[in-house]
């Protein structure tokens, strides 16, 4: 996959250009073994095989012309048609036309901040504002199920209250929210986490169990870390900078020498600007616009 040539290059940023190359192979890639692919013009939708979570659309890496109104109108209809989200992702300096496109295709886009790892700027073990050690999950491990469905659920119940406010929801919104996985489900989780392709994090309270949690998506040197949650009621102690950091240490303790995020908003893009994140761009996550 690595082996194919871009032939659109976008004006403001060549998509040869590093960091930004690594980053457009490597949203391509992450999907690959678990989804199929349809192309719609200068787009691509991944379509899982199986259960999981849905995967989006995103520019082709060797389309000839720039997406279209139209490649996202067939993509839209596509993605109706198989009873999944209109989902679109994007990195705004490979494809800067795309932007005004979506928008005028009816899309509501959020600009998220792009940012990656400064390894220098990684503060040490222990500089954030809880003793509570992160756990990194471990797939021989017995509760790796139970682990998996808990950071599930604080992911859940974290990202339904965003920001970084203190909040009323906690360990019991958090049990609520747990669903056993179902089989196919875990056992992708356990052979991605042995190979080294995803990461989990948890912390834990003495007598709440679970209330931060994230994870990481690893493509040979390149990652992405993702999913950082904290319940509500445990906000504000340096919890969600705690889980990033150690992600990001597993992640170059592994050999990784990219690693990037996407903040949610301005506000969240200072936390990771304590755990040694820049920002180099924004990456463009579409939807439908709400109605009215």
């Amino acid at each position: 996959m690595s082996g194919i040539p871009y032939v659109y290059a976008p004006p403001v940023a060549s998509v040869r250009d590093e960091p930004f190359d690594r980053l457009e192979r490597f949203y391509d890639a992450v999907p690959r073994d678990g989804a199929h692919t349809e192309d719609f013009g200068g787009l691509v939708l991944f379509v899982r095989d199986g259960a999981g979570w849905p995967f989006y659309a995103r520019p082709r890496l060797d389309a000839t012309d720039p997406p279209s109104a139209a490649d996202v109108t067939a993509v839209r209809q596509r993605q109706r048609d198989l009873g999944l989200p209109e989902a679109f992702e994007w990195v705004h300096e490979n494809h800067p036309d795309l932007l005004a496109v979506a928008r005028s295709a009816g899309l509501a886009v959020l600009e998220a901040p792009l940012m990656v790892l400064d390894p220098a700027a990684l503060p040490p073990p222990g500089d954030f504002a809880t003793t509570t050690p992160v756990r990194i999950l471990d797939p021989q491990a017995p509760t790796f199920a139970a682990d998996v469905a808990a950071r599930r659920a604080v992911a859940a119940v974290g990202f339904a209250a965003p920001g970084t406010e203190v909040g009323t929801a906690g360990p019991a919104a958090r049990d609520t929210a747990l669903v056993e996985l179902p089989v196919d489900s875990l056992d992708e989780e356990r052979t991605r986490t042995a190979a080294g392709r995803r990461i989990s994090a948890v912390v834990e309270l003495p007598g709440q169990g679970a209330v931060a949690s994230g994870m990481a998506l690893r493509v040979a040197e390149v990652a992405e870390i993702a999913g950082i949650a904290t319940l509500p009621t445990a906000r504000r102690r340096g919890l969600g900078a705690a889980v990033t950091a150690a992600l990001a240490r597993r992640l170059l303790d592994d050999g990784t020498n990219l690693i990037f995020l996407s903040a949610g908003s301005e506000e969240i893009a200072r936390v990771y600007l304590r755990v040694g994140f820049r920002r180099i761009g924004t990456a463009c996550i579409a939807e439908p616009a709400p109605v009215g």
